[in-house]
């Protein structure tokens, strides 16, 4: 199978910071060498500032960030 989008929430959540680091990195490998779109629901702030693109979820509404600052 080849997806095109991959949905991922609080991916590493529960790894240490070695293991996140890994996942974080294999993320951003699928998406530059398949071409695999990743939307992930994280509060990480490390994974959140490899995004191309940043939303926030503020007052139930979903709103563009400048990059991981804005996240809460």
């Amino acid at each position: 199978m080849q997806p095109t989008v991959l949905l991922a929430d609080e991916p590493s959540g529960n790894l240490d910071h070695q293991n996140a680091e890994s996942l974080h990195a294999l993320f951003a490998e699928l998406s530059r060498d398949l071409g695999l779109a990743i939307v992930v629901a994280t509060h990480n702030r490390a994974l959140a500032e490899r995004a191309d693109r940043v939303l926030v979820l503020a007052d139930g509404r979903l709103a563009p960030s400048d990059g991981a600052a804005g996240m809460v």
